[in-house]
Parts: C-alpha cells; structure tokens; sequence
C-alpha cells in the first residue's frame, strides 16, 4: 500500500462524517443506525438521499450544499476515495453529509422501511460480464424497496450505453414508472434543463474528453 493511501486510511478514522462498519456488523444483520439517521447522525428530521457507489462523493457534496435542508449519504468499499469526500464535507462543516464505507450488498442492514427519499447511482461500474453485480440488478432493486419511501427516484448517470439499455429494458419490462430516459444528456440538452446533472465527477471528466455520450435514467420502483 503506497504512503498516500495509507496516510487517508489513518485520516479516515478520525472523519465523524465517515463510518465503516466492519462486514460482520452488517452481514445479515441490522446495524445500530438502522432507522436511526437523522436522530443520531444529523440531529434533526429531514428527507435522505442516497449516492451509491459514490467514489470521491462529488454528487453527494453538490446535492448537500445546493439542498442544505436535506441529509445526503455517499457509500462505496474504497476507502482512499471516501477520504476525498469526508475531508471535504469536513472542510466545509457540512452537517448534512455523512458517508459509508461498506459493500453495498449489505445496505439493507443499513436503512430502515421508508427511510430514504431518494438514490443516486452516478458512473458505477457497469459489470460487463457479472449482470448479477449491476447496482440495478432486480436483486438490488428488491434491497432498495425495502427501505425507499412510496414514489422515492432512483437516478443512474453512466457513461456505459450497455447499463443504461439494460436498466431501461429492465424497468419497462418491469412497468416502472419511467421519470427521465436520455441517452446524451449533453446533447439532447437536458443537462440545461435539470441543472444538478451539470455536476461532472472525475470519472466524468475523462469520458467527455474521450467524446463519450452520458446516459440518464430515473424512474420509480412503485
């Protein structure tokens, strides 16, 4: 492990924004914060989002501050990433951030029914060859259900045209409501039109260079 990342390991520990919950807290098994967010993390009642697979958190920072009435959680396994997050939302005392480190095969240890309003999926990996591993894989899916408020969004921004074809065919097979469905929110213009998908990752960045079209879909599980 280089000294870079080792250092943020060390710094994460010290984030009160951060939790990493070891896996055998979270396997199969409710967490002590299951239902308990916005009493014990951020003090007062208000609607959660989620950013799933979030990396170095640059959605959920940019939701935090442009909604600082609502909370905003980022999950994801790298810890070197979530350290970029953390200490930013340390930075700016943003009090309505919080992050995850943990698989999110587990989050639904993590969140309690109708706990959330709403879930981010910005640029996770699209799982070419694991379907089952797709963060809108029905599996995951039925885990979000259990804890999404009724009429809660669930958003996907990819630069993969594989995931956003199979995430619109699965929620149309499915009969979801369909919210948003862009293959080129750059070029259709929709970016201009809901201004929060202006917000570029680092992962983004690199892919417009490249000329890659960006993808958006949102829908409902009800």
């Amino acid at each position: 492990m280089g000294k870079n990342k080792w250092a943020r390991f060390q710094e994460n520990a010290g984030f009160s924004c951060l939790y990493q919950p070891d896996f055998e807290e979270v396997f199969a098994k409710d967490w002590h914060l299951k239902g308990r967010w916005n009493r014990e993390v951020f003090g007062r009642t208000a609607p959660i989002c989620l950013e799933l697979g979030c990396g170095k958190g640059e959605y959920t920072l940019a939701l935090a501050q442009k909604y600082p009435e609502r909370h905003f959680i980022g999950i994801d396994i790298k810890g070197a990433r979530l350290w970029r997050g953390a200490k930013t939302a340390t930075e700016l005392s943003l009090s309505n951030v919080a992050f995850i480190r943990t698989r999110i095969e587990c989050i639904a240890s993590l969140f309690a029914p109708n706990e959330i309003h709403e879930i981010w999926i910005t640029f996770p990996d699209p799982q070419i060859q694991k379907e089952r591993k797709r963060l809108t894989h029905p599996m995951f899916l039925e885990r979000y259900r259990k804890f999404l408020r009724p009429h809660a969004a669930i958003h996907l921004k990819t630069d993969s045209r594989l995931l956003y074809d199979y995430s619109l065919h699965l929620v149309m097979e499915s009969g979801y409501p369909v919210l948003h469905a862009d293959p080129d929110i750059y070029g259709s213009g929709l970016v201009r039109q809901i201004d929060i998908l202006g917000v570029q990752t680092f992962y983004e960045k690199q892919y417009l260079a490249q000329g890659k079209p960006i993808t958006y879909l949102s829908f409902r599980l009800n």
